[in-house]
């Protein structure tokens, strides 16, 4: 579903992103853990085609970015760090705009909003403004709204910032049951360790670069460590404050 080819974006003189290739296969949970600043959203941007890599490419289900990017990007579906509903309009309203934004006729944006809201417990929130909603409802919106044109690849982006436990697990949840029911490949990215440790596979990204790439186990054993949160720690802790760390394990 995604072939990362040797992907480099810089900022002036700083590297964000270096030389990174990865293959995401369909029907995968792929977890890229990394600390802020190790170029989880430079990669997002540039999937997203927010931005152009300096270097390299992605092809999305069999479409490059750089020779094919319409067609690349209507098979992606996202969900953003930041929230970008309308708070004014409906969740309706909301989700009705996005369909119509990937032609979607009326009959197959009324049935998938219905299914994708009555899968995610939101049924009943329809004709409420976003802004009644929680944060957690929200996010199922979101996702709802991301899955509306069945992407071959979901992409998201610390999505669970600033939920509560129980809507971090039921969105975990619901990204399980895309993931089994339609074989998508789902890109999730995040700092937290626990996240990554109910994934298929684990990417470890910091300052631009692929420090380890397998299941949670593999990733623990490859940077060393009794768990992957010791592992992800010493290998992503700065030399200074290195120390610190192995005091407090």
């Amino acid at each position: 579903m995604l072939k990362i080819e040797h992907l480099t974006k810089r900022y002036g003189t700083r590297t964000a992103l270096a030389d990174l290739a990865v293959v995401l296969d369909r029907g995968a949970l792929v977890v890229l853990l990394g600390p802020n600043g190790a170029g989880k959203s430079t990669l997002f941007q540039l999937l997203t085609g927010l931005f152009a890599a300096d270097e390299g490419d992605a092809v999305v289900d069999g479409y490059s970015l750089r020779q094919a990017p319409v067609q690349a990007l209507r098979r992606i579906g996202v969900v953003f760090q930041q929230m970008s509903l309308d708070l004014d309009l409906t969740v309706l309203r909301n989700l009705q705009f996005h369909a119509d934004l990937h032609g979607l006729n009326a009959r197959a944006a009324r049935e998938r909003i219905a299914a994708g809201c009555a899968a995610l417990g939101i049924a009943g929130d329809l004709q409420r403004p976003v802004r009644e909603l929680s944060g957690g409802n929200r996010r199922k919106v979101e996702l709802v709204r991301a899955l509306l044109h069945r992407p071959a690849l979901l992409l998201m982006d610390e999505p669970t910032v600033g939920l509560d436990p129980q809507s971090r697990r039921d969105l975990m949840a619901a990204i399980r049951a895309e993931v089994a029911g339609r074989a998508t490949a789902v890109l999730w990215a995040t700092h937290l360790v626990e996240e990554a440790e109910v994934a298929d596979r684990v990417l470890v990204l910091h300052q631009g670069r692929l420090l380890a790439d397998g299941t949670p186990v593999e990733v623990t054993a490859a940077l060393g460590g009794r768990s992957l949160e010791e592992a992800f720690l010493r290998a992503t802790t700065p030399a200074s404050a290195r120390p610190a760390l192995e005091a407090a394990t």
